[in-house]
């Protein structure tokens, strides 16, 4: 019965579960038929190793409009300031202590929005280098798919072992947990956003509370993409215009980047975690265990499964360049993410909560 019901989450997942697999749809270069000014926030702290060809990306977009790059450094102790270097179209602010109760991205992100007035902001991490057109790209979006926010997945860096065992499984399993057509569907509930790249309209912003009103999340991205989604409609999808320079070279990188907010997004719920643990073990190590194990039609419903988790993971690993063959790989890999999930639960019961930038938070955030 367990591998019938395994096979029936598989069928589920594949057919009816938003297509989330076919890692799609990505913005193309595309020019705006209005040009309205626009702020570009970029919150840094201590990213000395990326600011430079971040900032510089930022300043060199063709957008036929007005727009100027607002950095605020969040009390680096390197020279994150000094190294984004001066241009007409730049501002540096340096940053508040972040008061109680803030996420210090939204902080940072909060003080570069007061710093603007320009109808239109876009928020985007420190490590981001972003194409030319891609600036217009997202303009161009927001009026054409009539949206008031558009966010978009950028390409995570994918060069060490590590990575190219772990990031393309990254991207498919958000896409699992937040299917990118029921996303941009306004009749959905489902909201998300991949806090990288955000362009929004400042006056729905405003009329949703601005960023105060998830001033203590984690999960700021997905937080602001549920409190923006109640009002209007919003698009999530893939970027080939803007990628991650961020190394993840070690296997403990990409443990501490999931097991930081994992229990986070979770609600800091035993339950939601049982729930999650029992779902990862349906999904992804029965199925191998009925086809190796069991007999007859139990071994055809743990066949079934595993050929539809397999092909589900193609498209995301061409995304990435990587083989198919990969896709054999996904139980170890979806164990892994599982094994952290746990430790970010254990980290939070013995009150270590999460850090991040040399800074820790109070295990008492939410994402909303």
């Amino acid at each position: 019965m367990i591998a019938y019901l395994a096979g029936a989450i598989w069928v589920y997942l594949f057919f009816l579960h938003g297509w989330f697999w076919r890692s799609g749809p990505e913005l193309l270069v595309a020019v705006p038929h209005e040009t309205p000014d626009v702020d570009i926030v970029v919150p840094a702290r201590d990213e000395a190793a990326t600011i430079a060809p971040v900032i510089a990306s930022l300043i060199a977009q063709d957008y036929p409009g007005r727009f100027r790059v607002i950095l605020v450094d969040d009390m680096s102790s390197d020279d994150t300031a000094v190294l984004a270097g001066s241009d007409a179209r730049l501002t540096t602010l340096s940053g508040e202590p972040k008061p109680p109760g803030w996420s210090g991205k939204l902080w940072a992100l909060r003080q570069g929005i007061a710093a603007g007035q320009a109808p239109l902001m876009l928020f985007t991490d420190a490590d981001i280098v972003h194409a030319p057109g891609h600036l217009s790209a997202l303009v161009a979006a927001l009026q054409t798919r009539a949206v008031v926010m558009a966010s978009e997945m950028v390409r995570l860096n994918c060069t060490s072992l590590a990575e190219k065992a772990r990031v393309p499984a990254f991207v498919y399993f958000f896409q699992m947990l937040y299917p990118f057509a029921k996303v941009n569907d306004p009749a959905s509930s489902v909201a998300a956003a991949a806090g990288g790249t955000i362009l929004i309209r400042r006056d729905i912003l405003a009329a949703c509370g601005g960023i105060d009103a998830i001033k203590t999340a984690l999960i700021d991205d997905v937080a602001l993409a549920t409190l923006v989604k109640r009002h209007a409609a919003i698009y999530l999808g893939h970027s080939g215009l803007a990628t991650s320079i961020r190394p993840y070279p070690h296997w403990s990188d990409i443990w501490h980047m999931i097991s930081r907010t994992a229990f986070t997004q979770l609600r800091y719920s035993a339950l939601l975690l049982a729930l999650t643990v029992v779902g990862l073990a349906l999904v992804w190590f029965v199925p191998p265990a009925a086809l190796l194990f069991g007999h007859g039609t139990a071994a055809l419903a743990g066949f079934v499964a595993l050929v539809l988790a397999m092909v589900s993971y193609w498209p995301t690993l061409a995304r990435y360049g990587r083989s198919p063959v990969w896709a054999l790989a996904l139980p170890m890999i979806a164990l892994f993410y599982m094994a952290a999930t746990i430790a970010s639960a254990t980290n939070h019961w013995f009150g270590s909560g999460a850090r991040w930038k040399n800074r820790a938070y109070e295990s008492t955030s939410t994402e909303s």
